[in-house]
C-alpha cells in the first residue's frame, strides 16, 4: 500500500508548538510501539520522506495533534477517512467483517461492494452521513441516476432500491418520492404554460435554469426530506 497523504510542514508546526526536541518525539513514538530515528523524523519534517501509515498514526499521538492535519487535508477518500479515524485497512476490514484484500481493493478502485449492514458498520466506524458516505464509496452517481428516473417516470418501484441506498425506511423514501415528482411535475407544468402563452424565451430560460439547479440539488434534496441529510 502507498504511503498516506503527509505535510511536512505541518509535522514540524505541531512539534514545534508544543515545544519538543526530534529526540522526545522519537522516545515518545517509542512508548507507543513505533521506532523510528531522529534522522528518519527529520527526513519527515523536510519532505525527503514520507512515514508509513502505523508512524503517522504514532506521529499524531506523540505531537497531540489530529491525523488529518498531519496529512494537510480535509478527508474526501474512502482511505482518507480511514486514516483520519485511525483504523489500518486490516482492523477496518475486520470490523466491517470484509475480506481485507476485497476492502484494500475497494479503496484503491473508489468503488464499494460491501453489503447493506456492511456498508452500514462502515458509515459508522468512519462517522460519515448518508450523503457523504454515497460519495466516498462512489454510490452517488447511482442515488442521482434513480432519483432522475423516479422523478421523470413511474417513481414508486423506485422506493425500495432508493431506501436501501439511503439507509431510509420506505414510508418516508415514499413521501420524499411523491414530494419530488410533485415539485418536477410543477416545473413542467410552468414551462409549458409558458410555452403555450408564447411568453418570451427569458421567461422560459429562468425557468428551465430554476429547473437546472433544481435537479443538481435533487440528491441532496431527497436526503433532506427523508431526514438523512449531513446537518441531521
Amino acid at each position: 500500500m502507498s504511503h498516506p497523504p503527509f505535510s511536512p510542514a505541518q509535522a514540524r508546526a505541531a512539534r514545534l508548538r508544543i515545544g519538543l526536541t526530534s529526540e522526545q518525539v522519537v522516545t515518545a513514538m517509542a512508548q507507543l510501539g513505533v521506532r523510528c530515528s531522529t534522522a528518519a523524523l527529520g527526513c519527515w519534517e523536510t519532505g525527503a520522506a514520507v512515514p508509513s501509515e502505523a508512524e503517522l498514526f504514532a506521529l499524531s499521538d506523540a505531537l497531540w495533534c489530529p491525523v488529518p492535519v498531519l496529512m494537510d487535508l480535509t478527508p474526501r477518500s474512502l482511505r482518507e477517512h480511514r486514516l483520519a479515524r485511525r483504523f489500518t485497512a486490516e482492523r477496518l476490514a475486520r470490523r466491517i467483517g470484509l475480506d481485507v484484500h476485497a476492502y484494500v481493493r475497494a479503496e484503491n478502485e473508489h468503488r464499494w461492494h460491501g453489503t447493506d449492514r456492511q456498508t452500514l458498520v462502515l458509515a459508522d466506524a468512519l462517522g460519515l452521513p448518508p450523503d457523504e458516505l454515497l460519495r466516498v464509496i462512489g454510490w452517488a452517481g447511482e442515488l442521482d441516476g434513480l432519483l432522475r428516473d423516479a422523478v421523470e417516470g413511474r417513481w414508486k418501484q423506485h422506493v425500495p432500491s432508493l431506501a436501501r441506498l439511503a439507509d431510509a425506511r420506505r414510508p418516508d423514501v415514499t413521501r420524499a418520492l411523491r414530494t419530488l415528482h410533485q415539485e418536477y411535475a410543477r416545473f413542467n407544468e410552468r414551462y409549458m404554460g409558458h410555452l403555450v402563452a408564447r411568453s418570451d424565451d427569458a421567461r422560459l430560460k429562468e425557468i428551465a435554469t430554476e429547473r437546472a439547479a433544481w435537479l443538481h440539488g435533487l440528491s441532496e434534496r431527497f436526503l433532506h426530506l427523508v431526514g438523512r441529510g449531513s446537518g441531521r
